[in-house]
């Protein structure tokens, strides 16, 4: 994982590079196309009446609608651009490589990150409305951990949160599913004694029977059907938390209500 992790480090970095120097030059693009209209303008002012080949050329071009529509296309364009350098900014921030040593990090940047990277499957469909995402952060100090590691959790409960809410829609109508919104909610506090961070993530997909939420940490075990999963994402997660951070992840669930996952941690 830390090999992988420095790689996509690494092609997050390359794709920097090029992307901000291309949001940089739309800039400089909009402001160029900008002081060419306000030129054309004043000749069309100062010249109202063109010569037949000038004005044939302006009626081939359609300059009234280049006008207006060319500021949109540099817009979108650094809308997409903008995305691009989130992404590349997401890689570099989940994939991060541990040290042997904890160091301070700030937990909110890490979910953050991890959102931006399954953003694809919150959209939603033609069949299936997006997933809201409920962001209730406190206000936390920089925790020592591994940020790296820490991110696979944050990673694996999402994806996971995913998995239910979309496994929740199997035989129900489009109206159906709209009745009830998608939600997962993210909330993250201090105890009272400000010694531990406390990290919620709850959805309101399928959940779990008491006998599953028994296993559901088990080496191997899994719910996904063969090919879907492998049962080492939550076990993996669980050993990152506790023999790791020296904390806890735990799992409180109903059937047909949702399931909601709760790590905790220690701030130092």
């Amino acid at each position: 994982m830390s090999v992988l992790g420095q790689l996509v480090t690494g092609i997050a970095h390359e794709i920097n590079n090029p992307v901000s120097c291309i949001y940089g030059n739309l800039g400089h693009a909009f402001i160029y196309f900008q002081n060419m209209i306000n030129l054309i303008n004043l000749y069309q002012h100062h010249y109202p009446e063109p010569i037949a080949q000038i004005q044939n050329e302006i009626t081939a071009m359609d300059l009234e609608y280049i006008s207006s529509d060319l500021p949109n296309m540099i817009s979108a364009m650094r809308e997409g651009i903008q995305r691009i350098r989130d992404i590349s900014s997401s890689l570099r921030i989940f994939s991060r490589a541990d040290t042997e040593n904890k160091v301070k990090c700030n937990i909110h940047e890490g979910i953050d990150s991890t959102l931006l990277i399954l953003k694809h499957r919150l959209k939603g469909s033609e069949n299936c409305p997006p997933i809201e995402i409920i962001k209730n952060y406190g206000d936390l100090p920089l925790i020592e951990c591994f940020p790296g590691q820490l991110n696979q959790v944050f990673m694996n409960l999402l994806a996971n949160a995913i998995d239910a809410i979309e496994e929740s829609n199997t035989g129900r109508s489009i109206d159906e599913i709209q009745e009830n919104s998608h939600q997962i909610i993210i909330q993250t506090i201090l105890n009272t004694n400000k010694n531990f961070v406390v990290i919620k993530i709850k959805d309101n997909g399928l959940g779990m029977s008491d006998e599953i939420q028994k296993k559901i940490f088990d080496h191997l075990f899994t719910t996904k059907a063969v090919g879907k999963g492998t049962g080492l994402g939550l076990s993996i997660a669980q050993q990152i938390i506790v023999q790791k951070h020296q904390g806890s992840l735990n799992v409180n669930s109903i059937i047909g209500k949702g399931s909601e996952f709760t790590i905790t941690i220690p701030t130092e």
